[in-house]
């Protein structure tokens, strides 16, 4: 079995031009987990959480002033959409988006642990949010990198906390539109004669059910859906808004800071999943949280998806058995999860048979690559949008499927072939194909691919079949 190409390809994210060889592949993955760095050094110099939402503010304004302007200007027959505007929407918080993402793959690249980062990668699809809301573009990179690698080697319930508490989950399921139908705020509302005080919101203790932590069809009710949902009001966050809810938050909160707005919680206990919640104010979500975090259940959803990525779209009922018994044992220690899915047989059992994402398939070719694949001005947001996997915008809080039919279709096996010419014809004779499928492809290499790349018309043709062989476009 091409166990060393398993090692590089479905746990790691391909193999470096530079790297040795993986003598021990098992011992390599396990000695990554102790040397993850959660903040490597091309994630350096992006801005925080202050500055995305600065941009915001900015935009807003500025939309208001040039929605003025075209207000005029339609008066006077003029262009009512001015190039002033039509260049804003091109900058501020969506210049965050995009370097965040090019930092992404910079930093995915250049790892030197390339099992963790396929695991950042992993549970930021676990915990979904989608730069098509436009509040969360410029979050959306902020987001995993403070909620999701700092915590992917801790608890799984540390884990849950930090996501479901950064403002790019709270703005994406509308989570700071969310109050407390008795709350003071929702109170005060009705009682100055408004018709329609503030409401409840359900879409983010919803997801964090079906989606997070139990899974679907796992004995939740509605009613616990609205209990969790009002346990959870009072989570905000600050200067992203002009409503009444923002002008309650502290005059020195930071934009873009995460706040416990505790006018806005709903007050008294919650009962969920049979389990009374009398916790006041923000103990009482997070009481929540960390019991979902352990639950029997979420301990199933958690092996099933994380067996599903390294073995197939039927993941073994054995391997889901065992991640899941570890889980409930550690109570989701995620650093014991990993060495048992790397000691665990079933994901070295099969020759590479999971397609990669287009995420996948693009690291692992420039991973492979001395020479630089892109110019300077590259848009890599707009590459991977053109591939089919938009960085952080999976369309929906379920995150992108994980499955091989997703990523193989003959449409977008085409739009491989193309960008793996262009890159070759850009390489030229900088890198030989013959030489570099030895070290990439490893044991997966065959007879036909290794006699197809040798007799190739030029060095660029020879790289553009590597890239587009079968066994690379597989893990």
């Amino acid at each position: 079995m091409a166990v060393q190409y398993l090692a590089a390809s479905r746990f790691g994210l391909g193999r470096r031009f530079d790297d040795p060889a993986i003598d021990d592949p098992k011992a390599w993955l396990t000695r990554q987990i102790g040397d993850y760095d959660p903040a490597p050094p091309a994630l350096a110099g992006l801005a925080g959480r202050e500055a995305i939402a600065a941009a915001y503010a900015e935009y807003r304004d500025e939309r208001q002033a040039m929605r003025r302007e075209a207000n005029d200007a339609a008066m006077r027959d003029d262009d009512p959409m001015p190039e002033a505007m039509r260049r804003m929407a091109r900058t501020g918080f969506r210049r965050h988006y995009a370097e965040a993402a090019g930092a992404r793959l910079a930093a995915a690249v250049a790892t030197p642990t390339p099992f963790p980062e396929r695991l950042v990668h992993f549970w930021t699809n676990h915990f979904a949010v989608s730069a098509d809301k436009q509040t969360v573009i410029g979050f959306a990179g902020n987001y995993e990198n403070e909620a999701i690698r700092p915590h992917i080697m801790g608890k799984f319930s540390d884990l849950l906390v930090a996501a479901v508490r950064h403002p790019a989950m709270l703005l994406y399921l509308d989570q700071a539109q969310s109050f407390g139908p008795d709350s003071d705020f929702a109170t005060r509302v009705r009682n100055r004669g408004n018709r329609q005080a503030p409401g409840l919101n359900e879409n983010l203790a919803r997801e964090i059910l079906e989606l997070h932590t139990l899974g679907v069809r796992t004995g939740y009710t509605q009613a616990d859906v609205t209990s969790f949902a009002k346990a959870l009001t009072g989570l905000t966050v600050a200067g992203l808004g002009r409503g009444a809810g923002q002008r309650l938050m502290p005059a020195d909160a930071a934009p873009g800071a995460t706040l416990f707005v505790d006018r806005l919680h709903q007050p008294g206990a919650q009962t969920i999943l049979g389990k009374r919640y009398d916790q006041s104010g923000a103990r009482q979500a997070e009481a929540v949280l960390r019991d979902l975090a352990v639950h029997p259940a979420t301990a199933r959803h958690v092996a099933t998806k994380l067996a599903r990525h390294f073995t197939g779209d039927e993941p073994p009922t054995s391997l889901v058995d065992r991640l899941s018994a570890d889980f409930l044992k550690t109570g989701g220690d995620l650093p014991s999860l990993y060495r048992t899915l790397i000691a665990s047989p079933e994901p070295w059992a099969a020759a590479p048979a999971m397609f990669k994402s287009p995420w996948d398939w693009t690291v692992s070719m420039l991973r492979a690559l001395k020479a630089p694949a892109f110019g300077e001005r590259q848009n890599i947001a707009a590459m991977f949008t053109q591939l089919g996997q938009p960085v952080w915008r999976p369309g929906s809080p379920a995150g992108y499927d994980d499955k091989v039919a997703t990523w193989a279709g003959s449409a977008a096996l085409m739009q491989r072939v193309e960008l793996a010419s262009r890159i070759a014809a850009r390489i030229g004779d900088r890198a030989d194909a013959r030489l570099l499928a030895p070290l990439v492809l490893a044991d997966a290499l065959t007879p036909d691919t290794s006699q197809a790349i040798a007799r190739a018309d030029s060095p660029g043709q020879g790289l553009a079949m590597l890239f587009a062989s079968p066994a690379f476009l597989r893990r």
